[in-house]
């Protein structure tokens, strides 16, 4: 059959099992029988990375690429792994920055290539990039976002107020970016940003989530447990958010309400948040179950900094 769907479900119960010279053989033939399916291609890249088959995935990416210049994951895959074989920071670079002018309205490339300069300390160079993807692709929160984090994280602390106001400016709406300012606002501020941020988005999870974890901050633990329990049911695929109260039951009741959680966060399965993700795709953490996901990311996360305005 020439469905993509059906050749991708049959790679994926190989791959998930752990039968990966099963799912090349697999894809190697959807790669002839479905000429028109980018997806088979980052699949494909996919399963070399698994096995560490870095000149391969290599390959197969370059050759995806030529296929379909403009399937802007394969342009992100590329950068991801010149920049784990480390020998040459110019390919990483020319892959992000190829990738940007092709596919001009791929945020999250823009946000890669932001990324990568910052790592190399050339942060002027990313405060160029975001500029110019903002150029390319207005009233985008997630550029802005990225912007208003950037000069945070440098210590930018006055840079960081007027881009977070000039980006509400240009998407009053956002829950992504009100979430945001109340996190960033003094303690004095607090109440009244986040009155303004329900005023405009009420059901937002964002925003519920970050006065959940003010009111953790503030030691207010049945309201915060309150407006963790209201993020996790608004948007329950957000992984992120069940991280945090998990976290937060951990710490404040301890194991058998944080076990809760995780069962109920394990019934969500959830496939979305920022630090979710990341942890998610690396290649160590493909097969492992949702909890342990859970725990990783609740590891990872440093609530306490960012409602410390740190």
């Amino acid at each position: 059959p020439d469905s993509e769907e059906i050749w991708l479900a049959a790679f994926k119960l190989e791959f998930e099992n752990g039968e990966l010279e099963r799912a090349r053989v697999l894809l190697a033939k959807a790669r002839e029988r479905l000429t028109e399916s980018a997806r088979v291609w980052m699949k494909s890249a996919l399963v070399e990375r698994e096995a560490g088959a870095t000149d391969a995935e290599r390959e197969l990416l370059n050759k995806g690429l030529e296929k379909f210049p403009t399937f802007w994951k394969l342009w992100i895959m590329l950068g991801q792994l010149e920049e784990r074989a480390g020998s040459d920071d110019i390919k990483a670079r020319d892959a992000y920055a190829q990738g940007t002018k092709k596919c001009p309205t791929s945020v999250p490339l823009w946000i890669a290539l932001a990324e990568f300069e910052v790592k190399r300390g050339n942060t002027s160079k990313a405060r160029i990039i975001l500029e110019t993807a903002r150029s390319k692709n207005p009233a985008n929160e997630h550029l802005w976002l990225a912007a208003v984090r950037q000069e945070r994280a440098h210590g930018n602390g006055e840079l960081a107020d007027s881009t977070i106001a000039r980006a509400l400016q240009e998407c009053p709406n956002s829950g992504l970016l009100l979430a945001e300012s109340v996190r960033m606002a003094p303690r004095p501020q607090r109440k009244s940003k986040s009155v303004d941020a329900l005023r405009r988005r009420d059901d937002d999870p964002f925003i519920i989530a970050a006065i959940a974890i003010l009111f953790w901050n503030d030691r207010k633990i049945d309201k915060a447990r309150s407006w963790w329990n209201r993020a996790v049911t608004i948007a329950p695929d957000i992984g992120d958010h069940w991280a945090s109260y998990y976290k937060f039951e951990l710490q404040t009741a301890g194991e058998a309400a944080a076990d809760a959680v995780a069962l109920r966060c394990a019934r969500a399965d959830p496939h979305h948040g920022e630090v979710w993700c990341a942890i998610r795709k690396r290649v160590e953490n493909w097969h492992i179950p949702t909890v342990e996901v859970l725990k990783k990311v609740a590891a990872d996360l440093d609530e306490m900094s960012v409602a410390l305005g740190k």
